[in-house]
């Protein structure tokens, strides 16, 4: 299926700028050989990071105002998973979007930026793909199970994503449990995973649904409730049970 396509003002961008914090043991950046050079992960904050590979900026879930994103170029490519204020600020895309960037987003993200959002925003529901620069965008479910937890993230309504850059699948999970979907998944290289309550799910259930569809590395995000931060050295652990994932731990705190 074809996304649709809406063209939005054209407004003056801030640059973006990062900056680096959480212990020391935590990496400020991350690289990903691909077969067309090298990938590098830039975390800034919960679910918010950039993702540079040659010429290419993608920006995703950009939250916290544009002076967070100063030291980046400005995006071509922005990938918003749904609506919720941690991962959707309209301040802050009027400040990093530019007349050239595709925004892809669900439909409700749309409705939630509103006018006055510089850029060419692709609608994208679940199952349909969007391309941009030799980059491939395919918009994969992103949802809760547990009953007391669907009115968080209601099944059919947000995205997760899978994005393919230089022949290397990047699976980005947005807020969700361990669903079907996520388990199914086949011949991801890298994962962003949740695992934070009441909103996703627990740190056990997220390592468990990672050895299920073995990515072969795994980056711990979102991972700060309400109960503060989760235990990403138990996942850690979980997960070692499988030597084929590594486990890398990045700065997003």
């Amino acid at each position: 299926m074809r996304p649709t396509i809406i063209r939005t003002a054209i407004l003056t961008t801030a640059i973006c700028f990062f900056m680096a914090t959480g212990a020391a043991a935590e990496l400020t950046r991350d690289t990903i050989k691909t077969s067309d050079g090298v990938l590098t992960v830039h975390p800034i904050n919960h679910a918010t990071f950039v993702m540079t590979w040659g010429e290419h900026v993608v920006y995703v879930d950009p939250v916290g105002g544009s002076e967070l994103f100063s030291e980046f170029e400005p995006p071509d490519l922005i990938l918003i998973t749904h609506i919720h204020g941690d991962h959707t600020s309209t301040e802050t895309m009027r400040g990093v979007s530019t007349d050239t960037t595709r925004i892809v987003g669900p439909p409700t993200v749309a409705e939630k930026l509103g006018e006055g959002v510089p850029g060419e925003l692709a609608i994208v529901a679940n199952g349909e793909t969007f391309e941009v620069g030799g980059i491939r965008v395919e918009a994969v479910p992103a949802y809760n199970l547990t009953e007391e937890r669907q009115g968080f993230h209601p099944q059919g309504r947000d995205n997760g994503y899978v994005v393919t850059i230089g022949g290397k699948r990047i699976y980005i999970a947005g807020d969700t449990e361990d669903i079907p979907e996520m388990r199914a998944l086949e011949n991801i290289d890298a994962a962003f995973v949740c695992m934070n309550l009441p909103y996703t799910m627990t740190v056990e259930r997220a390592a468990d649904a990672v050895l299920e569809f073995a990515p072969r590395i795994v980056y711990p995000y979102h991972y700060r409730g309400k109960g503060g931060m989760s235990d990403i050295d138990r996942f850690s652990e979980i997960v070692a049970s499988n030597p084929d994932i590594e486990v890398r731990l990045l700065s997003w705190y």
